[in-house]
């Protein structure tokens, strides 16, 4: 079984949540990457999801993008992102999720992508720009290398959509929580608690809710109507300040959440 399956079935088997910290792939040396992975492992992360620097992201808001220009400046690819993992892969046993988009991927060619994430121990791809009807491209390659292709909805999909988007592969279904980009928010649409209920009762595989999470009391909340939650920019600011406690204390917030009733 894939490693991101059994870890979320491990997670709702204990009544327990996920916390999936995103971080940026050579924001600070790609050679901390590996470094980094086991610091938020120890902390308690679940999984860690690892952006890959992109020259025009359409999903990222501006603290992300600031860590994608800070490692595309330091000469950071999608190739040596995959090298770093490789190497520091038998020392980190959370699973690995890695979030790019398309253009990087035909570039790099589908299935040497799919083939060299698979050999670098990767367990789930996150493809913000790639719609369900147009995924059969690139989807076959991943399924057989192993890879789960996490699949987005959001605010505004609706309820029937939801339910087809359940059902194709397993990991997880990634809920997005805000009508735009990646950013912390000071307060959520007040629709959302419904939103991630609705999704949860719906889909057939765990939901992780993300974008705009930036406290632990936030991800606290929002963890109670689903299965867990990504917080990325936050993490991102606090590896660049170097506040490790914060940082701590963040990935560790859902560690004592009940399950739901």
């Amino acid at each position: 079984m894939n490693r991101l399956t059994l870890k979320l079935n491990q997670l709702s088997s204990k009544g327990e949540k996920a916390f999936v910290p995103y971080i940026m792939a050579g924001d600070g040396g790609i050679e901390k990457l590996g470094e980094t992975i086991k610091l938020l492992e120890s902390f308690g992360s679940s999984a860690v999801e690892i952006g890959i620097p992109f020259s025009d992201p359409v999903a990222d808001g501006p603290v992300i993008q600031k860590a994608g220009i800070r490692a595309l400046k330091k000469g950071t690819s999608l190739k040596e992102t995959l090298v770093q993992i490789g190497q520091a892969r038998h020392q980190i046993s959370i699973p690995i999720i890695i979030m790019t988009y398309v253009n990087p991927i035909l570039a790099y060619g589908i299935e040497k992508f799919s083939h060299d994430c698979s050999a670098a121990g990767v367990d789930g791809c996150i493809i913000p720009d790639l719609p369900i009807e147009e995924e059969s491209f690139i989807e076959p390659y991943l399924t057989e290398a192993g890879i789960e292709l996490i699949r987005l909805v959001t605010l505004t999909t609706p309820i029937e959509r939801i339910e087809d988007i359940s059902r194709k592969g397993n990991g997880f279904l990634y809920a997005v929580t805000v009508k735009g980009v990646t950013g912390g928010r000071t307060s959520f649409h007040e629709e959302l608690k419904s939103f991630l209920s609705k999704v949860s009762q719906v889909s057939r595989i765990p939901v992780l809710a993300g974008f705009g999470i930036s406290t632990d009391e936030q991800a606290k909340e929002l963890a109670s109507y689903c299965d867990g939650v990504i917080v990325g920019s936050k993490i991102v600011e606090l590896l660049d300040e170097g506040n490790m406690e914060e940082l701590e204390k963040l990935v560790s917030s859902l560690q004592k959440v009940a399950a739901p009733n």
